[in-house]
């Protein structure tokens, strides 16, 4: 007998969350975007990239200290406990600078690699000796004696308080993503040429340089006033408005979710509790989700542990989603009681891989993706992978409807699986068609357009689902009010049997309109025999005959038992076999 679905269901769910949540605890290797950096460079590295920061449009009116200010901002502290014999330098530069520059890193021979990486920067970038009428001031040279101003620093005024170095960000164009960066190579200011740090020469161990960097959009300077906003400082621009849209998902789920616990108590099934799981398991994905983007707008940090948790939630409730819109799409709940064994394993083969493919695009993500490139996670192979089971998944969902549908008469249960087919396949099909659409917007707005409409479109998901389940009304179409659901896979392997339960109904009576029931029984076999019949098919016999213990209504219907030898009101058909 085959155990019911939600305990099989219930310990494969609970083997993968376990599994990934024992991974997110050490972040996959690279930490969450920050506005606010710390940490230290050890020069050994040669190379090191701290952040890529989205400075919104500088408005036109704008001006420094005042309550017009859209400058973006770049300051902090970067000392050493140890005396560099010549500087480092701390690079702050635009895409367009910036891409030569990291791509000639990686040169086997350090010394030439400065030179390559430094060669068209020299011509723009401000040097007091050997570039002093250049406009782009994108260079400190660091580390800053402590207590003290970077040396490149000349105006204490223009330095936010407290901090040795400040970049100030305009740009009355477009909002642009800026990338700082810090890198073992100086610049000899006799001969202007660049040269790498080779520490060996002054240090028995390579020396270390602590910082503490922060970006913002907006005056440091003026927190403190009405206008602040604090939902807009801290954050990238390609990740401003989202601590907005946690909210309001937050506020709708803080709704749903009693309301759906509330039904599920009402009306006991295993679709409406798989259906519990998962909207319980979105509603925990907000909830982390939102802890991490409040604490990242107050300290610029937020909480990276809690961002993975989060994600990793969201994944398993939008895969357990997709398992019940499979599932009811097989006829569960609809047609039949019980699914078969063979299509359990079915489809766990099918889900189980699908389920693992998506944490592996996260993970890839997280890891692989080179954050200097402007492309989302669907944008790479992982992501094409999803996006291709996610349509096989569709492809196979409406072949199983189709199947389901073929076989039904119910015109009740019929006009249900069309409009749940029709919704359902808008849940499948948006987000091959938003991950094309993005590959044509800027990076800058990318990240909102699919976070929006993916959690929209989820949640109208979720809305719609917990209404076609709500107790007053899936009782029309769906056979949710059984509690017993112990041994009723043969008979729904019976029941789908085309010669026996699908036929026309006229078939079911003779000319003169008795009700013809010796083509399902065997003449020669005086026990108790069990037929499940359609919805329709028990209803138009009811208006001939009384059956007796015939479930009315959308609750779905009980075994007709018909017993050899006794005869009820006269007896029926050829043979005398009359109903109980």
């Amino acid at each position: 007998m085959l155990p019911k679905c939600p305990s099989r269901f219930c310990i494969v769910f609970s083997m993968l969350l376990i599994l990934w949540l024992a991974c997110s605890s050490g972040g996959f290797g690279r930490s969450v975007d920050a506005a606010h950096l710390t940490g230290t460079f050890e020069v050994d590295e040669f190379f090191l990239f701290l952040q890529k920061f989205g400075f919104q449009k500088t408005e036109k009116h704008s001006q420094k200290d005042t309550e017009w200010d859209t400058f973006g901002y770049i300051y902090g502290n970067i000392t050493s406990q140890v005396n560099f014999t010549v500087p480092l330098t701390l690079a702050v530069l635009d895409k367009h600078s910036f891409l030569e520059y990291y791509a000639n890193r990686n040169d086997y021979d350090r010394d030439l690699a400065c030179q390559r990486m430094f060669d068209k920067l020299d011509k723009i970038v401000y040097s007091r000796a050997c570039n002093p009428h250049a406009e782009a001031d994108y260079l400190r040279r660091i580390p800053c004696e402590a207590g003290k101003l970077c040396v490149d620093e000349d105006t204490r005024e223009n330095v936010v308080p407290g901090s040795q170095f400040t970049f100030v960000i305009s740009d009355p164009n477009v909002p642009r993503f800026w990338y700082v960066s810090m890198v073992a190579c100086y610049q000899n200011v006799t001969t202007c040429q660049w040269h790498y740090y080779d520490y060996s020469k002054y240090h028995t161990d390579p020396p270390k340089i602590e910082f503490d960097i922060t970006l913002v959009n907006g005056n440091p300077n003026r927190q403190t006033l009405s206008f602040f906003n604090p939902l807009l400082f801290h954050f990238s621009f390609d990740r401003q408005n989202t601590l907005e849209m946690y909210l309001i998902f937050f506020v709708v789920y803080l709704l749903m979710v009693p309301l759906q616990i509330y039904a599920v108590r009402m009306q006991k099934h295993p679709v409406t509790r798989l259906f519990t799981i998962s909207l319980v398991l979105e509603f925990v994905s907000v909830c982390l989700l939102l802890t991490h983007t409040i604490r990242y707008a107050i300290n610029g940090v937020g909480n990276e542990k809690l961002a993975v948790m989060g994600d990793i939630f969201d994944i398993f409730s939008r895969t357990s989603f997709m398992l019940i819109l499979l599932l009811l799409a097989k006829g569960w709940a609809v047609t039949r009681l019980q699914i078969s064994v063979s299509s359990w394993i079915l489809l766990m083969v099918i889900w189980v891989p699908y389920c693992a493919i998506h944490v592996l695009l996260y993970i890839w993500n997280r890891t692989e993706v080179d954050i200097i490139s402007d492309i989302d996670e669907y944008q790479t192979w992982p992501g094409w992978l999803v996006l291709a089971c996610r349509t096989t998944m569709m492809l196979w969902f409406l072949w199983e409807l189709r199947t389901t549908m073929k076989y039904e008469h119910s015109s009740q249960k019929l006009d249900f699986l069309l409009h749940f087919g029709a919704s359902s396949l808008v849940w499948f099909i948006y987000l091959p068609i938003v991950a094309i659409i993005a590959v044509n917007v800027s990076p800058l707005w990318r990240y909102k357009l699919l976070l929006g409409i993916t959690n929209s479109a989820d949640c109208l998901a979720y809305c719609v689902m917990m209404g076609l389940l709500w107790p007053n009304r899936a009782g029309q179409y769906l056979l949710l009010t059984g509690s017993n659901f112990g041994g009723m896979d043969e008979l729904d392997e019976f029941n789908e049997a085309p010669h026996i339960v699908h036929r026309d109904s006229d078939t079911l009576h003779s000319s003169n309109g008795d009700l013809v029931i010796d083509d399902y029984l065997d003449n020669d076999d005086d026990e108790i025999e069990t037929l499940v019949l359609s919805t329709d098919d028990l209803l138009h016999a009811g208006n001939s005959l009384p059956i007796s213990g015939v479930a009315g209504g959308g609750g779905g219907s009980k075994p007709l038992t018909l017993h050899n030898g006794n005869a009820m009101n006269g007896g029926l058909g050829k043979g005398g076999r009359s109903f109980d």
